[in-house]
């Protein structure tokens, strides 16, 4: 009899020891949790609807539902993206000096063979399509090519071509306006000082064959993404502020342009941040457009882009939104930005801070994995995102 209750006690030991290995088990969640690092309460930060998850890239980090794939690679500093006749991207690939478009591939994961539109390019940065020409921003011009739906680009225009070359800031972004003209962005020449030539930190109106240039807006240190809001018909232009006032000032921001514009710099920084150089007197903020966005300081807003009216690729909460390009500081203690992220809208007005839409190229430890740079939605409401650090363009798309 003592030997039966003794392998009783025993049998019922083993069965406690299974439960608790089980209930131990269970308690481990596969989610990831995002890492927090020091912010403004302006900083993009995940939606509490929609805690990121591993995406199909090992370390990425994307929101529920979303697929994210490498797309191409092998690129030579990929920089701003659009897309071309027949639904095809086009990539202006800054370290060839070339234009190259990514056809679809057999599956949204890879596209097809690579085609150079065009090569010999003087620092191609920023591309537009429109009505049948594509337009590439240089190092000191704008030009234009007729491109059909066989890829084949017809003979090379420099329209543009009185354009400031170098300095601190050397990308050129251009971009076709609602209203037919062409709009140029350039940057400073410097952090923070006063500028001798009319085009820098400015935006210039064109003709559309480049004739009657003007100032259109001006004190915008480093407007570099530029984007047509869909519902309001403005244009839009992120800024990149001036470093060297501390991890967390001045915040970076998102502006609507108006013609004869004033937005601040050198003298005053988002709306309302006098220079310690040159904002001393009691005015130096008055009169200057207010950002539309604050986002945290030195992460280098870059590409942008509104969704497309209409798609119904991504859900109706990541619809009516502006998608912008955080490239990532370069002088801040703890190192912030290197994703991208999202603004809601309502009726094209902004409807609440950014909040993180694609993370995970930040490490924890401080490494960099990676750097987006352009944004651009295809036909269908997918969206394309090149990085210029690896040389690579990714694909996300929402499964449902």
């Amino acid at each position: 009899m003592r030997r039966h209750i003794y392998l009783s006690i025993l049998a019922y030991g083993l069965l406690i020891l299974f439960l608790l290995s089980s209930c131990g088990g269970s308690s481990v969640s596969n989610t990831p949790i995002a890492t927090a690092h020091p912010t403004m309460h302006t900083t993009a930060q995940p939606t509490p609807t929609a805690r990121p998850i591993l995406s199909g890239i090992p370390g990425l980090k994307l929101p529920p539902g979303f697929q994210i794939s490498v797309y191409a690679t092998g690129l030579n500093i990929p920089r701003f993206i659009t897309i071309g006749p027949g639904g095809v991207l086009l990539v202006a690939d800054r370290g060839s000096g070339s234009v190259i478009a990514l056809p679809p591939g057999t599956s949204p994961k890879k596209s097809g063979k690579p085609i150079v539109i065009a090569s010999n390019l003087n620092n191609p940065t920023s591309l537009v399509m429109h009505e049948g020409y594509l337009y590439v921003g240089e190092g000191s011009s704008i030009a234009r090519m007729a491109l059909g739906n066989d890829l084949k680009a017809g003979t090379l225009q420099r329209i543009i071509t009185d354009l400031p070359e170098g300095g601190q800031h050397f990308t050129r972004t251009v971009l076709i306006g609602p209203d037919k003209h062409i709009y140029v962005s350039i940057g400073s020449d410097c952090n923070v000082c006063i500028e001798t030539d009319p085009h820098r930190a400015a935006i210039w109106i064109y003709n559309m064959d480049g004739s009657n240039g003007r100032l259109f807006a001006r004190g915008l240190r480093n407007a570099v993404g530029m984007a047509v809001n869909p519902s309001t018909q403005e244009i839009w232009a992120d800024v990149n502020g001036r470093d060297y006032l501390g991890d967390n000032t001045p915040p970076e921001t998102v502006y609507a342009l108006i013609n004869h514009g004033d937005y601040g710099w050198p003298r005053c920084h988002a709306g309302n941040i006098p220079d310690p150089t040159y904002g001393q007197s009691a005015g130096a903020c008055s009169g200057i457009q207010q950002p539309l966005v604050k986002m945290q300081a030195h992460t280098a807003p870059l590409g942008m882009a509104f969704s497309p009216a209409g798609a119904k690729m991504f859900p109706r909460s990541y619809q009516n939104s502006l998608y912008v390009a955080l490239h990532g500081s370069w002088n801040r203690t703890v190192p912030t930005g290197y994703k991208v992220v999202r603004i809601p809208l309502s009726n094209g007005k902004v409807a609440g801070p950014a909040e993180d839409f694609i993370t995970g190229w930040l490490k924890d430890d401080g490494n960099v994995t990676g750097r987006p740079v352009g944004l651009a939605f295809a036909n269908d409401g997918s969206l394309f995102v090149s990085d210029d650090k690896d040389g690579v363009i990714y694909h996300v798309w929402h499964t449902g």
